[in-house]
This record gives structure tokens, C-alpha cells and sequence, in this order.
């Protein structure tokens, strides 16, 4: 069954009185396009993270958060009072050296100066890591989930596409009979207008009748037609690319093209409009296809 390349996984998990945080988001895109958010603690584990999301999520535009939620916990980040306490030392020695006058806002500048803010330095423990991993197995799974059953909504979409190609293509049968009667009719119909001033062999006139005809014949069209709109139906019950349902699609739009050219019939041309309308529906659906 085809999936959706549209999902939302989210996943946490308790180590040391930290909660840890998996947010995972995905839209359509061509390729692979993945933007990660990691905290700093777990950023060594990056191309680890990045090798397992691009094996199980294969396509999309993907967003991965891995954060610690402080928002019930005290702030990891401090004012490192030493460093703090040497700023303010030096500004004032060197306003006491040049004559200058001290700043009144000591907080407002000391506070701006690097490494003030420093935040504490955590080694990654491997037990850490491994309920870090099965958090993030778990927003992986949860965003699989999401893309199938998006994925289903789908389908369910495309099969009432192809079905209504599918009605489309029994109606242009109707016309077909009265089409060729109405070419042979208008053709001899000329050719009598003009039998008084030209004279032609009308057993050439057949033969020509018959090969013109032919070309204008959608039988074969139509078989092809069908063919292609039952492998998409086939296709979509495996667990296909939607690059594959693209290249289907383009395959139905040339045989409704040569249908739509060869109709010479206004209500098999409709016919033919209204499945173009369809296709180009099946077109933007298969975008977010995975």
C-alpha cells in the first residue's frame, strides 16, 4: 500500500530526571531534504541519526528535533560567577588607568561579555543514549504510522480517479460506430458535390475511405489505455515509489493525448477532456506520494 510523504511523530522518554523530546515532521520533496535540530549533549550522534532516518524515511522534507524539555527542571545554562567577577575587575581598572568614568549599567554589559552564560559540560552515557534511540525508533514508527494511513486517504482518492478515467473510456465506445458513418457520409458527400466537374475511380475511393479509416481507429488506444490504468491499480497495492505512479501516469496521458487526436467527434472529445481533468487531479496527488 502506498504511503504519504506527510507525517508527524513525536516520542519522550525520562533519564535523570531530564525529559528527553523526539519531534519528527515530513512534507513532499523530490529527495531526501532532512534539517535537524539536536541538542548539544547528543550532537556527536548526529551522523547516526542521520543514516537511520534516511534509511527508514527514505523521501520527504524532514525536520528532527532531539531536545531536553527544561521547562519543569532548573536550567542547565549558569552565570559563571568567576568569569563575571574578572570582567568586572578588568573594566574597572582600565576606566581607573584612563580617567574614564565606569559604566552605571555593570549588569546590562557584564552579562553581553562571552562565556558569562556557559552552559554544563555532560558526557553522553551509553545507557543515555540507548533510551535516546529507542525514543526516537518510537516518533520513526509514529511518523510511519501517520504516512500510511495518509497514505490510505489516498488511495482511496486515485482509485475513484482511475475509476472515473476508467467510465470515461466505456462512454467514448457509444460514438465510435456513429463517428466512421458520419466520415464516409461527409467524404461522399463531397465527392458527389464534385463528381460533376471530376471524375475519380470510386474503387480507390474505398480503398483510400478504408485506410483513412484506420488511421482514425482507437481501438488499439483504448486497450492500452485500460492496460496502463489497471498496472496503476496494481502498482498501488505494492509498496510503491510515487516516482513509479508518475511514470504510469505520464503513460496515460499520451494514450488519452492520442485519443483526444485521432476522436473527431465532439462528444468523444469531451469524453476526453473530462479524463485529462482527472489525470492532472492523479498528477497532483501522486506529489505526496512516497
Amino acid at each position: 500500500m502506498i504511503q504519504s510523504m506527510t507525517g508527524f511523530g513525536k516520542a519522550s522518554c525520562e533519564y535523570n530526571n531530564k525529559k528527553i523530546v523526539v519531534e519528527i515532521k515530513s512534507l513532499n520533496s523530490k529527495q531526501l531534504d532532512l534539517q535537524t535540530r539536536i541538542a548539544g549533549i547528543y550532537r556527536e550522534k548526529e551522523l547516526e541519526l542521520r543514516s537511520e532516518i534516511a534509511q527508514k524515511l527514505e523521501r520527504g522534507k524532514v525536520e528532527f528535533s532531539l531536545y531536553i524539555d527544561n521547562s519543569t527542571g532548573e536550567a542547565s545554562a549558569q552565570i559563571n560567577k568567576a568569569v563575571v567577577e574578572s570582567y568586572y575587575y578588568q573594566i574597572k581598572s582600565i576606566a581607573d588607568t584612563m580617567s574614564v568614568q565606569v559604566p552605571a549599567n555593570w549588569f546590562d554589559i557584564l552579562l553581553r561579555l562571552p562565556d558569562v552564560m556557559k552552559g554544563e559540560m555532560q558526557e553522553l552515557e551509553e545507557a543515555e543514549w540507548l533510551q535516546v534511540r529507542k525514543t526516537v525508533d518510537e516518533a520513526m514508527n509514529a511518523l510511519i504510522e501517520f504516512r500510511t494511513q495518509e497514505g490510505t486517504m489516498l488511495a482511496t482518492v486515485l482509485n475513484e480517479n482511475i475509476s472515473n478515467i476508467e467510465k470515461l473510456l466505456r462512454n467514448i465506445s457509444q460514438y465510435e460506430g456513429e463517428r466512421i458513418e458520419k466520415i464516409k457520409t461527409r467524404l461522399q458527400e463531397n465527392l458527389e458535390s464534385l463528381s460533376e466537374k471530376i471524375d475519380y475511380d470510386k474503387n480507390r475511393f474505398e480503398q483510400e475511405l478504408f485506410f483513412y479509416i484506420e488511421k482514425l481507429d482507437v481501438n488499439e488506444e483504448k486497450t492500452r489505455l485500460q492496460q496502463h490504468l489497471n498496472y496503476f491499480r496494481e502498482t498501488m497495492v505494492e509498496k510503491a515509489s510515487g516516482k513509479k505512479l508518475g511514470f504510469i501516469a505520464q503513460e496515460i496521458g499520451r494514450e488519452v493525448n492520442t485519443l483526444g487526436s485521432k476522436s473527431n467527434h465532439s462528444e468523444m472529445q469531451k469524453n476526453v477532456v473530462l479524463m485529462k481533468d482527472e489525470l492532472e487531479q492523479i498528477k497532483e496527488q501522486i506529489l505526496n506520494v512516497l
